[in-house]
């Protein structure tokens, strides 16, 4: 493996490689941001192999009816934007009621989450993680005769530290700042810490973004720290059915204000939340805030630096998983923006969660589409894995995405993962 310094069958060193890094030019889009969130009770679901045609059909025919009502605005580029949108939506809805016509369900998914790196026995002497049956760890060469293996689904004993920055920018176009990010400990029976991320894209005008993204924070939040203190799940679908609870009454609380007020009527936000649990990373997840796993030794089966944790819940993304976009063009497309799923715009909502081990030089980063719209994920990889100071990395890539138009609020949280020494 990529990741491996020495052979972890005869210990033997192995020569090491440069990892490259490629920075594709990005394209520079000066329209102005419009994103929203298509309601109507919908529902979507994603196998690992195929997507259903009638879901798909479904969001597209809510995402035309979404952008109808920039035909009626008073600027004239929404006006133009929403007629583009709904032309290239038209095609699609053409295409896919052709496959119906002919009796096809489904389609083919090509694209997917990549698969991560599986290590189950644990070093005696550096705590790095390798595969069964190995009898030398591949990053410091010792014997693993009597190397503990992890139990597959429990929360692991492997002692680590977390450094931890968060940041959040306004950018250089949006008056308001609708993100909001938190990073803290949870304090757990036992002397024992969980550490806690997230970000929330909020939007909703007249600050309902902004309202939507707090309360999902402090919502979850709350809940997490409540339910972790008492009584800590001892399980990986455990801590998953946990944080899907947080995230579903978050969701409930932001649907019931929106309700209750009709300034806020419509309001929603994102939510991408990372805990940390002793050697465990529990991922959930609503909308399109990402989260990423970074290790120059390798964090996928095939020994890439980065691999993309969550999906994208808007119609772009399913477009780029059956082949119809690249994930270059879903960069600039019209409907990057419109999501199918979120908090608060439904009086229930469908979570993904994950759970996976972490190992020593480990970078876990949560972001909101304000930096993806303007960094590729090959740059977010160069310049964490590139700079020793967690706080200047952070730095660089809000500033990255500034300097490329910076059309909405951009958050980072990025937790570096260490050997535990003390």
């Amino acid at each position: 493996m990529p990741r491996s310094r020495f052979c972890p069958t005869c210990g033997q060193a192995l020569p090491q490689a440069a990892l490259p890094f490629s920075a594709a030019p990005l394209l520079d889009v000066s329209d102005p941001p419009v994103e929203g969130v298509l309601t109507n009770g919908k529902r979507f679901h994603v196998s690992s192999d195929a997507l259903d045609l009638r879901e798909l059909l479904h969001v597209v025919e809510s995402s035309v009816q979404w952008w109808q009502r920039g035909l009626t605005s008073s600027n004239a580029v929404t006006r133009e934007q929403a007629a583009r949108a709904i032309d290239e939506l038209s095609q699609i809805m053409h295409s896919l009621s052709q496959q119906l016509a002919q009796g096809r369900t489904t389609i083919r998914v090509t694209r997917r989450l990549p698969a991560l790196r599986a290590f189950d026995v644990a070093c005696p002497s550096c705590g790095c993680g390798n595969r069964a049956g190995a009898r030398f760890c591949q990053r410091c060469g010792a014997l693993l005769q009597a190397a503990p293996r992890y139990g597959v689904g429990s929360v692991q004993s492997r002692l680590l530290s977390f450094q931890i920055v968060a940041r959040t920018d306004t950018g250089r176009v949006r008056q308001q700042n609708q993100d909001a990010v938190y990073a803290g400990e949870i304090d757990l029976p036992g002397q024992k810490k969980a550490y806690l991320c997230l970000v929330a894209d909020g939007m909703g005008g007249a600050a309902a973004g902004e309202y939507a993204s707090r309360l999902a924070a402090d919502v979850s939040r709350a809940y997490l720290e409540r339910e972790s203190a008492s009584h800590p799940p001892p399980t990986d679908d455990a801590w998953q059915t946990l944080l899907r609870d947080a995230v579903r009454a978050a969701n409930r609380r932001i649907y019931d204000a929106a309700h209750a007020d009709s300034a806020r009527r419509g309001m929603g936000t994102t939510l991408t939340i990372a805990l940390l649990v002793g050697d465990r990373l529990h991922i959930a997840s609503v909308g399109d805030s990402r989260a990423y796993l970074l290790n120059l030794h390798g964090v996928t089966d095939d020994g890439a630096p980065s691999a993309q944790l969550t999906s994208d819940h808007s119609l772009v993304a399913r477009l780029v998983d059956i082949g119809q976009l690249t994930p270059e063009q879903a960069r600039t497309h019209p409907q990057r923006n419109i999501l199918y799923r979120s908090i608060g715009t439904d009086p229930s909502v469908d979570v993904d969660t994950r759970s996976e081990a972490l190992e020593p030089g480990d970078i876990v980063l949560l972001c909101s589409d304000g930096l993806v719209n303007h960094v590729s994920d090959e740059e977010i990889a160069q310049v964490a894995l590139g700079e020793s100071d967690l706080e200047r990395a952070a730095t660089r890539l809000i500033g990255l995405a500034n300097e490329r138009g910076g059309r909405d609020n951009i958050s980072v949280v990025m937790v570096r993962v260490a050997s535990d020494t003390g």
